[in-house]
């Protein structure tokens, strides 16, 4: 059994975040809360979600390390995949559904929880297996059951519905339920903030420890290594939020580069400018970091410049942040400053003004205020 299926908050050990499980008891809450105040959502209806599935890698029996789906995941916090998530829209009552597994599991992959394991672990009313989901159902006659049915807008993906055997049955709304939880995923609570905090503390001491032990005539993905280690070995985050771009020297200027035809392999030579884009994840909050530095510790003149006005684009724009502001002035402000920077030090010329008419920035600055 894993250490996080036995109380009722995820940990890896005394020296890593314990995380409780009433961060998700009080998601659901809030979520119902605001389909409450949808005058076109029945009170008896019931919030379903599924989770992600194994799988394996091709035709092998071989698989990646499971990751669970990101909604599922906000609402119930299971580790688990092949699971399903009920929530009444009434009272928040919480329905988990996991899958029946056979007898030989135990001898494969270790005990198999009892459902009361469950339902103490992830704090929810009731928990049955996946193929009793219809009599559940059944039982419980929901007016509509509300399903995801929603685009990523940064991949263009479509979020999973959820689906089951009988499902035909009952009566689904897939309209209502993929905006009202991405908003209430947009503002996160203070337990929340805490886990966030603690991925982004372990990803900015990751970082660190990189940038102490990076020389000219390592290979950038050793680098990669020295952060992937730093965050599993001291914060139990056996994830990254995204693949690690570890570019150095011309590859720097790839947005996405370290991707398998790029797979963070040049060889780091004295003058480099490292620039590196890594995040860890825990229990599914993810971490954003880009740090830049020269490889042999010395910045060159030019190199003082560059990385000076993307400096303080970064403190302008932390200086004006505040709620209410909005997030395209905070590019606008940040490309300001940075051609303004790049002005001083000779590397554009020109009228400022003229220059963001005429969108020079996008030559140095293509992706928005990213990281």
């Amino acid at each position: 059994m894993s250490l996080g299926l036995r109380s009722a908050y995820y940990s890896l050990g005394e020296h890593t975040l314990s995380v409780p499980a009433a961060l998700f008891t009080l998601n659901r809450q809030r979520l119902v809360e605001r389909l409450r105040k949808d005058t076109k959502v029945n009170s008896s209806s019931l919030v379903l979600l599924q989770g992600g599935s194994e799988t394996t890698r091709y035709c092998s029996d071989v698989g990646p390390v499971f990751r669970q789906e990101s909604f599922f995941h906000w609402a119930f916090g299971v580790l688990e995949p092949d699971c399903y998530g009920a929530i009444r829209v009434e009272d928040g009552r919480a329905y988990l559904f996991v899958p029946r597994l056979p007898d030989e599991y135990a001898v494969w992959l270790g005990k198999i929880p009892k459902l009361e394991e469950y339902q103490h672990r992830y704090q929810v009313d009731e928990v049955h297996f996946v193929d009793e989901i219809a009599k559940k159902f059944t039982e419980i006659q929901p007016a509509t059951l509300l399903t995801l049915n929603g685009i990523n807008s940064d991949s263009k993906k479509k979020s999973v519905e959820a689906e089951f055997e009988g499902i035909k049955t009952f009566n689904v709304d897939n309209s209502v339920l993929h905006k009202e939880i991405s908003e209430c995923r947009v503002i996160k609570t203070d337990m929340e903030l805490a886990v966030l905090r603690y991925t982004n503390d372990i990803s900015s001491k990751a970082h660190i420890d990189v940038m102490r032990k990076c020389r000219p005539g390592m290979t950038e993905y050793q680098c990669e290594s020295i952060f992937m280690n730093y965050c599993y070995y001291n914060g139990g985050c056996r994830h990254v939020s995204y693949t690690c771009i570890c570019a150095s020297g011309g590859n720097g200027a790839i947005l996405h580069y370290g991707h398998a035809g790029a797979p963070n392999d040049k060889l780091i030579r004295d003058g480099d400018i490292c620039s590196f884009d890594m995040g860890a994840e825990y229990y599914c909050y993810a971490s954003d970091i880009t740090c830049s530095f020269p490889a042999n510790g010395k910045f060159t003149d030019d190199q003082k410049i560059v990385y000076n006005s993307v400096l303080k684009a970064n403190r302008a724009v932390f200086n004006a942040m505040k709620p209410g502001v909005s997030w395209f002035d905070m590019h606008v402000l940040a490309n300001r400053v940075m051609l303004e920077s790049l002005k001083d030090g000779c590397v554009v010329k020109g009228s400022i003004d003229d220059m963001m008419t005429a969108r020079k920035n996008k030559f140095f600055f293509s992706l928005k205020c990213d990281t």
